[in-house]
């Protein structure tokens, strides 16, 4: 982002804040953020990048502090299930945290005592007595809302709360059908709502009171794609969530010859001399990608696609616009939002040229490891 930069959102001003240090646990944006290009521009600005994290993801390689964290399967936690939200689930650490690596509670107690604030951040509480805390908060809600829990104890030694599903036969907008006065919805008026007089007060240029077709930035309709050609879908991977377990084995299941795989329609392939199983540059006034072709007639003509999460490998480590080894898509989407009142992310409408790639192919060293100097 630009300094300073200041934006529309929902009705009101927002300017961005002048960052000078930033402390990531639990993610890794520097795969996940669209026009990378750009993005790590931006991430050259803070003053210090610290990064708690268990793997050597990009983000963790461009950080100037990085705090060993230990798995989920070293730590305790309560969660909700993803794939069933009738589920509470106690997460019991298998092991103790191995090697140097510890829970991010302990981590953050640390620091604090160094900077003489333990007691005002841990409360004089340990990791298992916030659970309880938690819990007990939870269980006291759940009660008001006739959800019955068990005590603590009973849930941690069963290892999960089941409550009823809720939407097994649910209806959409049925309590309203049947009662609109009553149970009527939390618009203005009460009433579905085809037309918003509070969104037309806004005047938005990208973003009218009802709904309308707008052309996207980038579609094959545009004058755009006489330059870049294809239109290319970004979709969440088979294989892992995200950038999430890119480091693994699995990759071997699918990656052509250790790139990110795109597909392409034989009819595209064939105008461009690219066979099944090639290396492909991939690239757009954004950035440039490689990935392994996949010849199938599971995608249409002038379309490609390379699932979102492939991790971060530039050719030139520190040069921006260079090629990513690896086939990290998010190189090649732009950083813009969907509209002025939302802001959302526009990253499934971007254009593309691809070629056949005949130099020499550089190798993927996004999973090797840090070299460990030990004292």
């Amino acid at each position: 982002m630009e300094r300073y930069q200041t934006i529309d959102f929902k009705g009101k001003k927002v300017t961005y804040p002048d960052i000078k240090l930033v402390w990531w646990s639990g993610g890794n944006p520097i795969v996940h953020h669209q026009d990378l290009n750009r993005f790590l521009k931006a991430w050259q600005h803070p003053e210090t990048i610290i990064v708690n994290e268990p793997w050597w993801t990009n983000t963790a390689r461009c950080a100037d502090i990085v705090l060993p964290a230990c798995t989920n399967m070293e730590r305790n936690d309560v969660a909700r299930r993803k794939g069933a939200a009738n589920y509470v689930m106690a997460m019991q650490k298998v092991v103790d945290p191995l090697y140097e690596s510890r829970p991010d509670f302990d981590i953050y107690a640390a620091v604090a005592e160094r900077l003489g604030y333990k007691e005002k951040f841990t409360e004089g509480l340990t990791e298992m007595q916030w659970l309880r805390k938690m819990y007990k908060k939870a269980r006291e809600d759940g009660a008001v809302k006739d959800r019955e829990m068990p005590d603590f104890d009973t849930f941690w030694k069963k290892g999960y709360v089941e409550f009823p599903e809720r939407n097994v036969d649910h209806v959409l907008f049925s309590a309203f059908r049947e009662d609109p006065y009553g149970k009527s919805l939390p618009t203005p008026s009460g009433k579905i709502e085809l037309y918003s007089p509070e969104i037309a007060k806004f005047n938005y240029d990208d973003c009218p009171p009802h709904p309308t077709w707008i052309e996207p930035y980038e579609w094959l309709g545009s004058e755009k794609a006489k330059k870049h050609p294809f239109h290319l879908i970004s979709c969440h991977p088979k294989y892992r969530l995200h950038s999430q377990l890119n480091n693994t084995r699995l990759r071997e299941i699918y990656e052509v010859k250790g790139r990110e795989p795109m597909w392409i329609n034989p009819k595209d392939a064939k105008k461009r001399s690219i066979a099944d199983g090639d290396v492909v540059r991939v690239y757009n006034d954004r950035g440039q990608i490689l990935a392994g072709a996949v010849v199938t007639e599971g995608i249409r003509p002038d379309v490609i696609q390379i699932a979102e999460g492939a991790w971060y490998d530039p050719e030139e480590p520190g040069k921006i616009g260079t090629l990513c080894k690896h086939g990290s898509n998010n190189v090649l989407a732009r950083d813009i939002g969907s509209s002025k009142l939302g802001q959302g992310s526009t990253v499934k409408t971007m254009l593309v040229d691809v070629e056949k790639y005949t130099k020499t192919l550089p190798p993927v060293t996004a999973f090797t490891p840090p070299v460990i100097m030990k004292s």
